[in-house]
Formats: C-alpha cells, sequence, structure tokens
C-alpha cells in the first residue's frame, strides 16, 4: 500500500513539472520576440511596407508565435500593423494608459526616437488567455517606423 501511494504521489509530481514545463513553452521569450522584430523588419525591408504589414497583420501569418505577435506604429504612435487585433490598425493609440495609468505608447515612442531600440514594460491583454498581464516590449526604430514584439511574463 505504501509502495502504491508513493507511486501515485511520484506520477502526479513528474505530471504537474511536465505541465510546467508545457505552460512556458506557450510562452515566448525575449530572445524570440527580438528575433521576430528583426524578421518583421527584415521582410519589409525585402518586400515594402504595404506586403509587409499585410503578412504582420495576418493572423495566420509567419509573424505569430503563440503569445507572440509583431506591432508597427508610425512616430505618432499610429498603429500601421498588428498581429493581434487587426481593429487597432489606423488609430492612434499614443494617449492610451495601460491597467496601472502608464502611457506605454509614449514609451515606444520615446524609447525608439531616443534610443533607436529597447524595451517597455506595461499591462495588456494576452490574446491567448485574454487576462491583463505584465508585458514587456522590445521596440526597434527601422526607417520611419516602430516595430515591436513583446513578452508576456
Amino acid at each position: 500500500m505504501k509502495k502504491l501511494f508513493h507511486g501515485i504521489v511520484f506520477g502526479l509530481l513528474a505530471l504537474s513539472f511536465n505541465m510546467g514545463a508545457m505552460a512556458a513553452s506557450d510562452k515566448g521569450t525575449a530572445e524570440e520576440a527580438t528575433a521576430l522584430v528583426k524578421k518583421a523588419a527584415a521582410y519589409m525591408k525585402a518586400n515594402g511596407k504595404d506586403k509587409a504589414f499585410a503578412e504582420i497583420s495576418n493572423p495566420n501569418g509567419q509573424f505569430k508565435d503563440r503569445d507572440l505577435y509583431i506591432t508597427v506604429l508610425d512616430m505618432s504612435g499610429k498603429v500601421l500593423a498588428h498581429g493581434a487585433n487587426a481593429k487597432l490598425i489606423d488609430k492612434s493609440l499614443i494617449e492610451l494608459k495601460d491597467v496601472d495609468g502608464k502611457y506605454f505608447v509614449k514609451g515606444f515612442v520615446d524609447v525608439a526616437g531616443s534610443k533607436g531600440k529597447g524595451w517597455v514594460d506595461y499591462k495588456w491583454p494576452n490574446p491567448i488567455t485574454k487576462a491583463v498581464e505584465p508585458k514587456s516590449s522590445y521596440v526597434e526604430k527601422i526607417d520611419d517606423v516602430i516595430f515591436m514584439g513583446g513578452i508576456y511574463k
């Protein structure tokens, strides 16, 4: 009986570790987000803005991976492409605040304009879980637009 109990406990522990590993693999990493931004920027350089923005906004396209997607803004904070919510395209989000009152789009524009690239932390709805979660986005200015890819923490 004791062996059976230990076997069950061990099995449950192993299952919980495997499920934790599976959950972690469902989330993109900072390195993957940065690489996706660079891939999208290279695609724009090779194919032009129109084709790139259409592909970035395609929910089944090559710039969507688990909870990772690309967003492109102009330097005034207007959305040019969005891999998770096409309804945001052509909208200015410069005055948008997260749930803590942070003007995070201004943060994207500031980082892109002053440093050319970097990370911005804020809270945003996760398209997979639908919950508002802490997020950090890698921002990089390419020509006259801002490419972003973020990770949910």
